[in-house]
């Protein structure tokens, strides 16, 4: 019997004809050694990657091979050497300009040396633009003017941030749309690659139960959470330019909003996954001020606060590092339930999961039972339970709660769950956009934010910045705020995961 990880295999060699070119522009960054390189070992490593492949490093700093090597290879933490060894040898760095033709067509030289020493029938190249966004149209046109190729298949990767609000977004999106078709293009959204994120369809489309009760009818308020336990710490400089919203809310929990709340598809297809999470963003109205705590974190603990970070050229930056927004979509399915997207740096831990949470039985037969609620845990300890009332086992006839819990790490203990960045770049090779962000979609999504951070960037006299400890909660005002939107906390001494409890106390 065939294994689902030879189908895939054979789907990207027959895709790309047993052959391929991956450029990684901007070779010598951080975004690059930490995740890009990492994530093309990993494909490498399980067979993913057809077996004419080469990697070819592109920057403007000047380094040997061997420093080059050394610099792709030192987050690479699988300890397997023949096959790093080999990856290695896949692998070349070619130096130049971002906005100057004669590097490109350097590269384009290496490039085509590398595939007429391969014989390939057909060139297809994949350029990972890992970038800062001021070079993303310059790198465009120098590709298209110099590297492009005629004879195959080309494939853009652009990494965020797609832009700061509307109109940025919508002049990088005309002037890369000038240059590469929209097939062309992939605007990679990281998130979109996590297995609890891939889930989420599964979850909701192939189970009868979670179908029906998914609508304003049985779910009170959804909450998508992101918490970091560490604050800006060297990245003040970039982190004061886009902010928490910007950073996070707008693009990764927005992506896990339209696939909680989008309608089933007519099938599995890319576009129509893709129709469907349009859809959902248009029926979302810009988020009002009112509908927002923001807040920024001071020291505590010993630990400095966003306004002490080296890095951080304005000492009275009103940024907000932590923010709770809600909206409302405005459709048959969910009106009147509100969707909270809350973000944070220099909390108490790392989380990201969605929460949601189901209205109160009617009646309360059992009195002051605790909501149900649906939690998927994105990250860490990626898991799916059910939080519900049962009776205490024993003589005792009292309610407490409980959970139905699927812990992957338990479960699946044979299994490996991949990296993110390396289930997206197999479907760029797959030639795959379900996981990736369409211009249409794009542009929806900015409209919900851009009002709302342009009030911010302006300052008004309605924006409050509140203070919150390094490594608390968030602003104090939180838990109020949750409960003006129908979040019920509870405080009944329920932790999860559940292990080792006395039922006496209903404690760990």
């Amino acid at each position: 019997m065939t294994s689902p990880v030879q189908v895939l295999c054979e789907q990207v060699s027959k895709e790309l004809n047993g052959s391929v070119t991956i450029i990684v522009l901007g070779a010598s960054g951080d975004l690059a050694k930490k995740k890009t390189y990492p994530a093309l070992f990993g494909l490498y490593r399980n067979g993913f990657l057809p077996e004419n492949t080469r990697i070819i490093g592109y920057a403007r700093t000047k380094m040997s091979h061997e420093d080059y090597i050394k610099r792709i290879t030192q987050y690479i933490k699988i300890q397997d050497a023949d096959k790093l060894e080999q990856f290695k040898k896949m692998t070349f760095y070619v130096s130049g300009q971002y906005d100057e033709d004669a590097s490109f067509q350097k590269l384009r030289e290496a490039i085509e040396q590398s595939e007429k020493e391969r014989a390939v029938k057909q060139k297809n190249r994949v350029y990972y633009m890992a970038l800062p966004p001021s070079v993303f149209i310059p790198v465009a046109q120098g590709i298209k003017r110099n590297v492009y190729t005629t004879e195959g298949s080309n494939r853009l990767v652009v990494e965020k941030p797609f832009g700061m609000d509307s109109e940025s977004s919508a002049h990088l999106g005309r002037e890369l749309g000038a240059l590469f078709t929209e097939n062309e293009i992939y605007r990679i959204d990281h998130y979109l690659g996590k297995e609890m994120v891939k889930n989420i369809m599964n979850l909701r489309f192939a189970n009868i139960l979670f179908g029906h009760a998914w609508n304003r009818t049985y779910i009170d308020n959804v909450q998508i959470t992101f918490k970091e336990p560490f604050g800006t710490e060297g990245r003040g400089g970039y982190f004061d330019e886009f902010g928490i919203i910007r950073d996070v809310i707008q693009n990764h929990l927005l992506q896990v909003l339209t696939l909680i709340a989008m309608e089933r598809p007519i099938s599995t297809d890319a576009e129509a996954i893709r129709d469907e999470k349009v859809k959902v963003l248009k029926c979302i109205s810009p988020i009002k001020i009112e509908d927002t705590l923001l807040g920024q974190y001071v020291a505590a603990d010993g630990k400095p606060g966003y306004l002490e970070d080296e890095t951080l050229k304005n000492k009275n930056s009103l940024t907000p590092t932590f923010a709770a927004a809600v909206c409302f979509v405005n459709n048959e399915r969910w009106e009147g339930v509100p969707f909270i997207l809350k973000a944070g740096k220099a909390l108490n831990e790392a989380k990201v999961e969605v929460r949601l949470q189901f209205h109160r039985v009617a009646g309360q037969l059992y009195s002051d039972s605790p909501r149900n609620e649906l939690v998927i845990r994105i990250q860490p300890k990626e898991a799916v339970y059910m939080k519900f009332n049962n009776k205490q086992p024993g003589l005792s006839y009292q309610t407490i709660q409980t959970d139905l819990d699927l812990s992957y790490h338990e479960r699946y203990t044979d299994l490996a769950i991949p990296d993110a960045y390396e289930s997206l770049i197999l479907d760029v090779l797959r030639n795959d956009h379900s996981n990736f962000v369409r211009d249409d979609e794009l542009t929806a999504a900015w409209n919900i934010f851009t009002p709302l951070l342009h009030k911010i960037d302006r300052h008004d006299d309605d924006v409050d910045i509140k203070k919150y400890p390094y490594g608390s909660r968030g602003p104090q005002e939180l838990d109020e705020f949750v409960k003006k939107y129908g979040y019920h906390r509870n405080t009944n001494g329920y932790t999860w995961p559940r292990q080792n409890v006395n039922p006496s106390t209903n404690k760990l």
